[in-house]
């Protein structure tokens, strides 16, 4: 089965529809507005750094970066996709490298290494071995360069069913997408679980230093279901929208960050 060529088409397929929906928000990105959320804000700072993006879909938080004064690079599997970012590149009237390859032959594409490596929300689903990830991690580092992650919490994946822990066999779905203007065609999806030790036990494996691993009760994005709608206020006093999840009355972890870095 070759999960590369399928989960490809239906990434091609579903970027059309993200780029029109109003989750993605592409007019109110091209009008200033950041795509990027409050837990990776406040825990990354990129500022005169060079970043690369794992996984970067169409490139809203990758080009959201270079308004932050990062110079990015954003790799993604999906050819559709990262046609788009460049177009939005354009439109936005920044500077950005956009690259078409899956995530394990990153190395091979980019020609430098980085001062940060990037990765957010919703995608170490679509990658059956961690340790070759975490290996392109430390590759794309520079001696001293930071990794930072922010995703969804594994254990959401129990109420929907799936397994927490890694299985032998991936899961294959026939699933449409989360955006509010899904139209009901379904694609042929595979991912695999992975745990929160998977996943901090691959970067060690690599030879990576952590440095933070911190968990939230709340998700930014309203991509699950059974969730609330909460409003949050910053200390800033900017209003933002987190969405929460209870079992037996208690708040469960929706999200997840890790901070390491490659040592010097």
């Amino acid at each position: 089965m070759d999960y590369l060529a399928i989960n490809k088409t239906a990434w091609n397929k579903r970027t059309h529809t993200h780029v029109a929906s109003k989750f993605y928000d592409v007019e109110g990105f091209l009008s200033g507005k950041c795509a990027l959320k409050e837990i990776e804000l406040d825990e990354l700072e990129v500022k005169g750094k060079s970043l690369l993006h794992l996984q970067c879909h169409f490139g809203l938080d990758t080009l959201s970066w270079a308004r932050k004064g990062a110079e990015v690079t954003g790799i993604d599997l999906s050819s559709t996709a990262i046609e788009k970012a460049r177009e939005l590149t354009s439109q936005a009237g920044l500077e950005a490298e956009f690259i078409c390859t899956d995530v394990y032959s990153t190395a091979e594409k980019v020609s430098k290494q980085y001062d940060i490596v990037f990765t957010s929300y919703g995608v170490l689903c679509w990658l059956p071995d961690l340790d070759l990830w975490a290996q392109v991690v430390r590759d794309c580092l520079k001696s001293g360069g930071q990794f930072y992650m922010v995703e969804f919490h594994p254990l959401e994946a129990l109420f929907d069913g799936y397994s927490y822990f890694a299985q032998a066999e991936p899961d294959v779905d026939e699933e449409g997408t989360y955006t509010e203007n899904c139209s009901g065609d379904k694609y042929t999806l595979i991912t695999w679980p992975h745990s929160i030790s998977d996943i901090l036990n691959a970067l060690l494996r690599a030879g990576l230093t952590l440095e933070h691993y911190n968990e939230f009760d709340f998700s930014p994005y309203n991509c699950f279901e059974g969730l609330a709608e909460e409003v949050h206020t910053q200390a800033s006093g900017e209003r933002v929208l987190r969405y929460v999840m209870e079992h037996k009355q208690q708040r469960v972890p929706l999200s997840y960050s890790i901070s390491s870095k490659k040592p010097s």
